[in-house]
């Protein structure tokens, strides 16, 4: 399948620069969306989303970057237009999903690996599994988790045998302005255009007419499996690539996350790393701050 980012509903208010192409690959058992800003033979990127978002929202980013710069950046298994997981969410199955992918796109490339929130977190353990496949990692306010004591794992267990008995709901908006506008009163930085296009991108149009976001409920169910900070340390250790965390100054993810007062402690797990703070941003940095995203990206690639 080809298409451009958003078309499915209207491309709305936002013009890309560079429009991607999505194209449906097959990822195991699962068929993948993929949107490819192809530049054959350019510098290979891969965008990895965070959680309910779609890789065709960087691209907002990806218009200021340069236009010789081969990047993908796929919709995650039950989000966007990917398929969803016929059980449940496995997070290894993410490692196994970006293997394939760069199986199939750079087999033969390190890559610039760019993650944003849970993506982010999965670029970083990526990295450290994976460190010859790496040439470069940003994470934005992929920070990991807090962690967790294993005396939480019986009423860990417990909530999630519960969230079994009934499936969740996410909720619907009347047209794809209702939703922009939602948007909007979640994040007052994000402009009407941006806005518009990323409810598009969110969005697809249900047969009673309302408008319902592209993603399986169940990722809302609680993990039955407890996060491991010392574990994804490890795997940090042992990245190779020199590393880029970004912050959004108005964010509050790293107390969330947990990590304010060990968030040195995570950075030194780091062989070579940068941090930077994006000011007048929050966390969806890549909405907020696109062009500066992509002005820092460029500084800390060279190009």
């Amino acid at each position: 399948m080809t298409s451009t980012a958003g078309s499915e509903a209207g491309q709305g208010g936002y013009t890309p620069r560079r429009a991607a192409r999505a194209e449906d690959v097959g990822v195991g058992a699962l068929d993948y969306r993929v949107w490819h800003w192809d530049a054959p033979g350019g510098r290979p990127v891969v965008f990895l989303h965070g959680w309910m978002d779609s890789g065709a929202t960087f691209q907002f980013a990806v218009d200021h970057l340069p236009a010789d710069w081969d990047i993908i950046a796929p919709d995650w298994r039950g989000f966007g237009g990917s398929d969803r997981a016929p059980e449940s969410y496995y997070f290894p199955d993410y490692l196994a999903d970006l293997d394939a992918l760069l199986d199939r796109y750079f087999p033969e490339q390190p890559v610039l690996l760019v993650g944003h929130s849970m993506g982010g977190n999965v670029a970083g353990l990526y990295a450290g599994v994976r460190p010859e496949r790496v040439q470069r990692l940003i994470s934005l306010e992929g920070f990991g988790l807090a962690s967790a004591a294993p005396e939480a794992a019986p009423e860990r267990y417990a909530a999630w045998l519960d969230s079994l008995r009934e499936t969740p709901g996410l909720r619907s908006f009347e047209s794809y302005d209702a939703l922009a506008a939602h948007l909007q009163r979640q994040n007052p930085r994000l402009t009407a255009e941006r806005a518009d296009y990323v409810a598009r991108c969110w969005g697809e149009s249900a047969v009673d007419g309302t408008v319902e976001l592209r993603g399986d409920p169940r990722h809302k169910r609680p993990n039955p499996v407890l996060y491991r900070l010392e574990e994804a340390m490890a795997c940090w250790r042992r990245v190779t690539a020199p590393t880029f965390w970004l912050l959004g100054a108005e964010s509050d993810v790293l107390r969330r996350a947990g990590a304010e007062s060990d968030f040195e402690t995570r950075l030194a797990c780091f062989a070579e790393i940068r941090t930077e703070v994006i000011e007048a941003c929050g966390h969806s940095i890549h909405l907020d701050q696109p062009v500066r995203l992509a002005e820092s990206i460029r500084v800390f690639t060279g190009d």
